[in-house]
């Protein structure tokens, strides 16, 4: 890539753009993408997946690296490391050889902790986390030091190798940096930067019985790993003072933090606790549930990275407000992609049968079908007409409403890639005066859909043969959320309150053409007249195919019908 950045302008590149100019940094550009281990990756990272690895990817020599910050080995696991890695590469990113966790860093964190208390900079505390809080003050009042601030450097070095050494319980005492507990900022009221936590590390197993906190982590791994700027979500303005503090105490390598606005979504949540009490309370199947706004759940339901990509340039970079974006536009990038890619084809949803009674028995005709007319490199595929066809439910009325133009007694439609046919008799179940079948002649002259005599027909449907279709599960997603904004609730409510009961319909009768009969799990569709499919990546088998809506087209019928 070259210097001069190609890409459309955002604060953060400005500043990139003027530190190359200055030389800040030897022209260097090294940003990093630092995930926790302690949850699956929602679309939120992924407009920072996009960002971090998108800049380093725009400039001559930009390097991103994939650092884990596994600071917390109560709630860390190994699924998550791997899920976060298979995330980032289907997003199209690869970080080479450079996978890093701050584990990695854990004896130069430590003695980076001995510089500063020898330094008379951090100190070991013996209050309990209720004290430290209470002795921290508000934002309208001071804190009140801690009665170990002022050990002395020989006493702080013994006690936090004692820690180190396990002499400890959990708990019983941290250590701290030695700023300012009259500081109008918080984060530098004497912060913690470990804490005594017997706990196995999925890395470090049983060696270490202090942790480093996030705070004290971050900054010191940037520095370490060359990063030059180090990209953070909007809630860590307030951090950046202590950030700078600690480099500067040090007097190692400065990257530069910029923080940006984080992404939240129209009908959905994004807070990783929320997200796990509907995993953990059966409101969805898993993190991957095609309902959620997971990385891995939007991949199941037939996201194209390319329209997570193309969405996630769209919404832009803002500098001072978290962005709230609407799903629809989300949903606008994915119909684009799967526009130009996705095959079509014919799946009944809800079959009504059809016998066309002037077509002969027992034959069949192949009739030639366009794959995609967006993509000519797609071709063509052959499906069979029979004379006993199913169409779709909705598809008839047996008193159309004015601007109904499907089939109707009496009425002639156009079968897509076949022919012209018109209804002429309706069976009805004895018992409940249901719809069960539907008596039809064919034009044997409208092969193809066109009449020679050139008279028109304002409706067209698509059908499957009968003898020739497969039986599939269609899963109908919509939103998990029934309002924009699930955490409006009312008094005494919860967001649970909001939860769409509609989010997820099956049917099990579904009618899907034979074309089908191989389809990849993964595989991306477009049903013609009724949206984006992709056959399920977990419970679709070739004995039994499940298809998950990825997202519906625009139904101008719908618009009428409700008005």
């Amino acid at each position: 890539m070259s210097s001069e950045n190609p890409k459309p302008s955002n604060f953060i590149r400005a500043i990139i753009d003027e530190d190359i100019k200055n030389g800040t940094f030897q022209g260097r550009v090294h940003t990093r993408f630092p995930p926790e281990p302690n949850g699956y990756l929602h679309i939120g990272h992924a407009k920072s997946i996009c960002l971090n690895f998108g800049i380093a990817n725009d400039y001559e020599g930009g390097l991103c690296n994939l650092r884990f910050d596994d600071t917390n080995p109560i709630k860390e696991e190994a699924e998550y490391i791997e899920a976060i890695k298979e995330d980032v590469r289907w997003l199209g990113y690869d970080w080479g050889d450079r996978e890093y966790y701050a584990s990695d860093y854990f004896e130069q964190l430590y003695e980076y902790a001995i510089k500063l208390i020898k330094d008379g900079k951090a100190y070991v505390d013996d209050l309990s986390a209720e004290e430290i809080r209470e002795y921290r003050g508000t934002l309208t009042e001071p804190g009140k030091e801690s009665p170990y601030r002022n050990r002395t450097v020989e006493e702080n070095l013994d006690l936090f190798q004692r820690m180190r050494a396990g002499e400890f319980p959990d708990g019983s005492r941290v250590l701290r940096a030695k700023i300012d507990m009259a500081s109008g900022n918080l984060n530098m009221r004497d912060p913690v930067m470990y804490r005594v936590l017997h706990a196995t590390h999925h890395r470090t197993g049983d060696k270490w019985c202090i942790y480093p906190m996030y705070d004290w982590a971050h900054g010191q791994s940037d520095s370490i790993e060359g990063i030059t700027h180090s990209l953070c979500t909007l809630e860590f303005e307030d951090h950046r003072p202590l950030y700078d503090w600690f480099i500067e105490a040090l007097g190692i390598h400065h990257p530069k933090q910029i923080e940006f606005a984080r992404l939240d979504l129209t009908y959905t949540v994004m807070s990783k606790r929320k997200l796990l009490e509907l995993v953990q309370e059966g409101y969805v199947s898993g993190w991957d549930d095609p309902r959620m706004p997971t990385i891995q759940g939007l991949r199941r339901r037939g996201y194209t990275p390319e329209a997570i990509r193309d969405f996630a340039e769209r919404v832009g970079i803002a500098k001072k407000r978290d962005s709230i974006a609407d799903i629809a536009m989300l949903e606008h990038c994915l119909r684009e992609d799967l526009n130009r890619r996705a095959l079509r084809v014919m799946a009944v949803l809800h079959p009504l049968k059809v016998i066309i009674d002037n077509y002969p028995e027992g034959q069949v005709e192949e009739l030639e079908a366009v794959n995609n007319p967006e993509d000519d490199s797609a071709g063509t595929r052959m499906i069979p007409f029979s004379r006993e066809l199913y169409i779709e439910r909705d598809d008839f009325r047996e008193d159309p409403p004015k601007k109904f133009f499907r089939l109707a007694p009496g009425r002639e439609v156009r079968l897509k890639h076949a022919y012209f046919i018109t209804c002429t008799d309706v069976v009805k179940d004895e018992k409940t005066g249901e719809v069960i079948e539907l008596h039809c002649t064919y034009d044997p002259e409208s092969r193809g859909g066109a009449s020679p005599d050139g008279r028109k027909v304002k409706g067209t449907l698509h059908w499957v043969s009968a003898a020739h279709a497969i039986d599939a599960e269609v899963r109908l997603y919509d939103h998990l959320f029934n309002k924009p904004n699930p955490m409006e609730v009312e008094e005494g409510g919860n967001y649970k309150d909001n939860l769409n009961p509609d989010s997820l319909v099956t049917l099990t009768h579904c009618k899907v053409e034979p074309s089908l009969k191989n389809a990849e799990p993964g595989s991306r569709y477009q049903f013609l007249r009724q949206g984006y499919f992709c056959v399920d990546t977990v419970d679709s088998t070739k004995e039994k195919l499940v298809f998950n809506r990825t997202v519906g087209l625009r139904d101008s019928w719908a618009k009428i019908e409700k008005k």
